[in-house]
């Protein structure tokens, strides 16, 4: 993981990254930032399972197999969150690649936690 300062008093960790993307943790603020699509957003915990839910509710079969002659675009809306996406179909692949891969080193980084302090105690 890498560490990025951004203001003086808050300091980055990264989560995970991708070509289109990065998530980064701030234990001193307790959120997290989601830098995707040409903009750096915050959430906190509870809004970023609201994200992980809103964009794997997306139907991308139903997108690809649609025939009609209208934009491929979705808008991700949270409630009680400030942030919205509008995204066409590659920018939502791409950002639930993002929060996949986030969410798989969150639980990495939990398993990891609760092997070292059960071997220490």
């Amino acid at each position: 993981m890498q560490n990025v300062v951004i203001a003086p008093s808050v300091e980055f960790v990264e989560v995970f990254q991708t070509s289109n993307g990065a998530v980064f943790q701030s234990d001193k603020e307790n959120c997290w930032y989601i830098d995707f699509a040409g903009k750096l957003a915050r959430f906190d915990y509870r809004s970023l399972m609201k994200l992980r839910k809103a964009v794997y509710a997306i139907d991308i079969e139903m997108i690809l197999m649609n025939s009609e002659k209208t934009a491929d675009l979705e808008i991700v809306f949270i409630c009680a969150c400030d942030h919205c996406y509008v995204l066409n179909t590659l920018q939502i692949l791409a950002i639930r690649e993002l929060i996949e891969g986030t969410f798989v080193m969150l639980e990495l980084n939990r398993i990891l936690h609760d092997r070292v302090y059960r071997l220490t105690a």
